[in-house]
């Protein structure tokens, strides 16, 4: 496969099945099943995302997670870990997230679908290319991908799809580091790009305070990759599109092993998977864009 690109598209319909779990009444019900209750104001349970997202790792202390996280305040996820492990072990987490996906996937997909010739075959492909990927120096892909595959196929892609939408991340990070950008410069620069949250959607679920946010703007001005107005300069536009590139590139393997076809197999049929998640719903209204 020549085209880099080509896993990233992929990855842009996989990874909103991945990511809807966490905001998902499915989640929220789950959590506080385990104990994990969701904060008052909250779009998602805060307590109940770390230890989710964390929980393949073991009962990992908050630098863990910050670290591997990255662009959440360390202040909020030593709030939430590892006082969540002494609620809930990570394999109960582990459990009461599947549990959560499945829900989630029927409520939005519908049984039809979740059974459906379509489904196997997505999650066939999808498997194929997540167990081609490379653990070394991807510590969140290498802790999912030590995990049992569940038989259900809806569920198999969904922990596919997670364990994809990990190594692309891992790989992400490690070239934010590259380039010089902390969390929050990360997350700021993102945000500018118009690709993610709103500001306000960032600050509030990374757990950033607006006078953080500034001082990370003013960083990025000292840089010369933000203007007075919050918005990149070209230097700016010209680094988040080269860390995307990279990110094809460093991502690439699963879907190099998957070969040009399939990736683009699996390309449209979680495309329509996630077009249907979109339509009902999957994210609160307001959460994406530059707000």
């Amino acid at each position: 496969m020549t085209d880099d690109r080509a896993g990233r598209r992929c990855n842009n319909v996989l990874n909103p099945l991945h990511s809807a779990v966490y905001f998902s009444p499915e989640f929220t019900g789950e959590m506080k099943a385990v104990g994990l209750e969701k904060e008052p104001g909250s779009v998602f349970t805060a307590g109940g995302y770390f230890a989710a997202r964390s929980a393949a790792m073991g009962p990992v202390g908050p630098g863990t997670v910050t670290a591997t996280f990255y662009n959440f305040n360390h202040e909020l996820i030593a709030r939430h870990i590892p006082v969540a492990w002494t609620v809930a072990s990570p394999e109960r987490v582990l459990a009461a997230r599947l549990r959560a996906a499945d829900g989630m996937l029927r409520r939005m997909l519908g049984e039809e679908a979740v059974a459906s010739k379509d489904m196997a075959e997505a999650a066939e492909l999808a498997v194929t290319a997540a167990r081609a990927a490379g653990r070394p120096g991807r510590p969140l892909y290498a802790a999912e991908a030590d995990q049992p595959i569940a038989e259900e196929p809806h569920l198999a892609f969904w922990q596919a799809a997670t364990m994809l939408r990990e190594h692309r991340g891992d790989g992400h990070i490690a070239l934010l580091t590259h380039a010089g950008l902390d969390g929050l410069e990360a997350l700021v620069s993102h945000t500018a790009s118009g690709r993610g949250f709103t500001p306000r959607a960032a600050r509030s679920i990374r757990g950033w305070s607006r006078a953080e946010w500034s001082a990370a703007e003013d960083r990025l001005r000292e840089r010369g990759l933000m203007d007075a107005a919050g918005e990149l300069t070209d230097a700016g536009d010209v680094l988040r599109k080269e860390l995307e590139y990279e990110t094809d590139r460093l991502g690439s393997a699963p879907y190099a092993a998957l070969g040009a076809a399939a990736t683009e197999r699996l390309t449209e049929l979680a495309g329509a998977f996630a077009m249907s998640a979109l339509t009902t719903g999957a994210f609160p209204d307001g959460l994406f864009g530059k707000g």
